[in-house]
């Protein structure tokens, strides 16, 4: 039923979307949230706001015969999985795209019938799911419940309509993805509870751990309520008919409260057929006070469709900064519901009052303006950021102050930063390239020298005090990271070094050329040392390539390469020693700052593209692994060559970008593979972070028209036409930029936009 249904709304979506409805229909209308809900994407489609707070997501990988796998919910690293079809309740906050269990609690339920508070038991198939930006619904075969759901940025508000009878909601604070499941919870109110879920342990981390705290209220009084504790109904508040009134009678004891693990709250009522309670649940990584007062603020005096309609609003606002013309109805579907997960994360953490828990700290700080949280950056750092410079700059900026902020209360530019823990996942210094593309695209608004300052440290510290890079004292005095543990991963975090440091390089250069202006001589001389410095030691990759094997490859303590090699080991995410999940395939071009040299390195220019092309024709690339995402862009740095990165890009789109639940090749990894797809689609991508410069390829459309902040680009739109002969047509014949014929295929932020047009014309 469900599968049928799902078809039924693709199909939908493509007649909606026809030419002759094209000019009514919103760009929300071409989203798909069911676009990489399997084959590892791990998205969903639950509701949620841009960069919102919450989210409210289907759960359906609780242990159960009916799941595709019957694994307890920790074993997962997303709520939802489109084949899976066991549901036990909406979670409140989640994570999209990520490779590690976490958050995906509060989890609410609506049943009928007998109570039962078991969720291996009171879990229901479903069918008729919908999803839109803001919105999802689904119906309960079990119970004949319809249920939806949709988001304000820090609250959610569920609708269940129950038939006639005795009808239940189920509040399960014990089950969810975290690896935590202690919790506390308190009934206030004829229909409120309040309380406190322990979140944490990302990516097995012990030390990320943070409380989420919650506001729960229903618009209907309950005939009965109660607890329980490891999944053991415990008695609660019951009501009786008061005839003098017509009203149900509440006793006053149910100011009545629990903690421990593996608790919940049940709240019983009577309802008629199709009878529609909504839930609200505001939340707060502060305070329970401050998860009322978002609840209040962001919903008081509003209902679901009010809401509903404010969150499609947002998304409408937020998606039509991009508008494209031409091209299929699948490739629209495609860049418009990757542009949607684009902007999930990061996320808002400061409540509407401002306050926010402050990083690795009991400390609660007041935001001047927005602080951001979830910045997983080994991922993000290589496209998802410079989107938002590009289409959203004043949300990056804010992002940008996040990550200073971080460095203020904690000590530390954030690596893989959580709700205010730093769970120290993955590899390298990525804050940097994000930091310095953004300053040298020319957003001005933070303190560039505390962040030259945070930078710095992280590049210059020894690694027994280096949070960032723990083996530095290897990689500053030899030049690279020997291989001391057999899984140590010791080439991919250097390879990271070497980006971070090219980028930190260009930062002391220009900000050496901004103290010369001012006649600070001494600064300035500091900003060249340091400039030579950084870009010296990004050029340390030499070390590890093997002339044997034409590869990458460890080194051990003495100098030797590790031996025995098998450059494909890895390829099937298997240990493998050096690198962090690939081989050396996956790695061996990943020095986007120095092409020309890694080129000259392999033998030359026909040396480099002949085994570059291998890597394609011999199915090595792996765009599940970021390090080799930007391997087809690599071609046009040698004239002639270009026609390559045309033609593989063209094939990379069509095999793994797809208006389907496996349409993104593995975990979305916050927006980042979908990030891949939007550049490449509209005809340019930033393959060197850090780097404030585009390779040019084939558009998907024939018309982009981006909406930019005159502010702060001077100018209102950018513009990015095709002509095309014929839909078979890929390969670029010859370009222009502001009217001015084009003969290069990478060019300079500040080109394209100060060119505000680039049109394209193809053979």
């Amino acid at each position: 039923m469900k599968r049928a249904f799902l078809s039924g709304v693709f199909a939908f979506v493509l007649l909606a979307v026809s030419p002759a409805a094209e000019k009514s229909f919103s760009p929300v209308d071409y989203v798909n949230p069911f676009i990489g809900t399997t084959n590892f994407g791990t998205t969903n489609p639950g509701a949620v706001c841009p960069n919102g707070m919450m989210s409210v997501v289907p759960f359906n990988v609780m242990g159960s015969a009916d799941n595709k796998y019957d694994k307890d919910a920790r074993w997962w690293s997303t709520p939802y999985e489109y084949h899976n079809c066991f549901f036990t309740g909406y979670s409140h906050v989640n994570l999209s795209g990520v490779g590690c269990p976490e958050l995906g609690s509060l989890l609410l339920m609506p049943t009928t019938g007998e109570l039962s508070v078991d969720y291996k038991e009171y879990g229901s198939r479903y069918e008729d799911e919908q999803a839109s930006p803001g919105y999802y619904t689904n119906f309960l075969t079990r119970y004949n419940v319809k249920t939806e759901v949709t988001a304000t940025p820090r609250t959610g508000v569920a609708r269940f309509t129950f038939p006639k009878g005795r009808s239940h909601i189920l509040l399960n604070l014990g089950e969810g993805l975290t690896n935590e499941t202690g919790a506390f919870l308190r009934q206030t109110g004829e229909c409120e509870f309040e309380g406190m879920k322990l979140l944490g342990t990302f990516c097995y981390n012990p030390q990320a751990v943070f409380p989420i705290y919650f506001v729960m209220r229903v618009n209907k009084t309950p005939l009965k309520t109660g607890y329980w504790k490891k999944q053991r109904p415990m008695t609660g508040v019951e009501a009786e008919w008061d005839p003098d009134n017509g009203k149900y009678k509440l006793y006053t004891g149910y100011r009545k409260e629990l903690a421990g693990d593996d608790i919940g709250a049940f709240l019983t009522f009577d309802t008629g057929e199709s009878e529609q309670i909504e839930v609200q649940m505001g939340v707060s990584f502060v305070s329970i006070e401050n998860a009322r007062l978002n609840l209040d603020k962001e919903q008081s005096g509003k209902d679901f469709d009010k809401v509903l309609a404010e969150s499609r609003k947002r998304w409408h606002d937020d998606l039509s900064r991009i508008i494209v013309e031409g091209g299929t109805d699948e490739q629209k579907i495609v860049f418009y519901t990757a542009l949607y997960h684009a902007l999930i994360h990061p996320n808002l953490l400061q409540d509407v009052n401002g306050q926010y828990p402050a990083m690795e700290s009991n400390r609660i700080l007041t935001a001047k303006g927005d602080r951001y949280t979830v910045f997983s950056l080994w991922d993000t750092y290589r496209n998802v950021h410079q989107l938002l410079t590009l289409v959203y700059p004043e949300r990056q900026l804010q992002m940008v102050r996040s990550m200073l902020d971080m460095y203020r209360e904690h000590g530390w530019l954030p690596k893989w930063e959580l709700y205010g823990r730093e769970t120290l996942t993955m590899e390298g210094d990525p804050s940097i390239p994000v930091i310095v593309d953004t300053w040298l695209k020319g957003l001005r608004g933070f303190d560039v020298e505390l962040a030259y300052e945070a930078m710095r440290k992280g590049a210059v510290l020894p690694g027994t005090e280096n949070l960032l890079r723990p083996d530095n004292d290897d990689y500053l005095s030899l030049g690279y990271v020997p291989l001391r543990e057999q899984y140590d991963n010791s080439v991919s975090h250097a390879l990271e070094y070497y980006i971070a440091d090219n980028a930190l390089s260009r930062m002391a250069e220009a900000l050496a050329k901004d103290a010369e202006v001012k006649g600070q001589k001494e600064k300035a001389r500091r900003y060249k040392e340091d400039a030579r410095l950084f870009y010296n030691r990004s050029l340390g990759y030499k070390h590890y390539y093997s002339k044997e094997y034409g590869t990458f490859r460890p080194i051990l303590p003495n100098g030797e390469f590790y031996a025995p090699f098998d450059p494909r080991q890895g390829e099937n995410f298997e240990p493998n020693p050096g690198f962090h999940e690939g081989c050396a395939w996956n790695y061996t071009f990943y020095v986007p700052h120095d092409v020309k040299g890694l080129a000259q390195l392999m033998g030359g220019k026909k040396a480099f593209v002949d085994k570059l092309q291998r890597v394609f024709d011999e199915g090595l690339y792996d765009p599940a692994n970021e390090p080799d995402i930007a391997y087809a862009h690599l071609f046009s740095y040698f004239k002639g060559e270009e026609w390559r990165t045309q033609k593989e890009l063209h094939r990379l789109l069509q095999k793994y970008f797809k208006n389907a639940p496996d349409g993104i090749p593995g975990n979305d990894d916050t927006g980042t593979m979908s990030a891949w797809a939007i550049f490449n689609m509209m005809g340019f991508y930033p393959d060197c972070p850090g780097e404030p410069s585009y390779t040019l390829s084939t558009p998907v459309f024939d018309k982009v028209t981006i909406r930019l902040d005159a502010e702060v680009w001077g100018r209102e739109q950018l513009v990015i036409e095709t002509e095309r002969p014929s839909d078979d047509s890929l390969y670029i014949r010859e370009m222009e930029l502001g009217g001015k014929r084009l003969s290069r295929f990478r060019i300079s932020h500040q080109e394209l936009v100060e060119g505000g047009k680039l049109r394209f014309v193809l053979r």
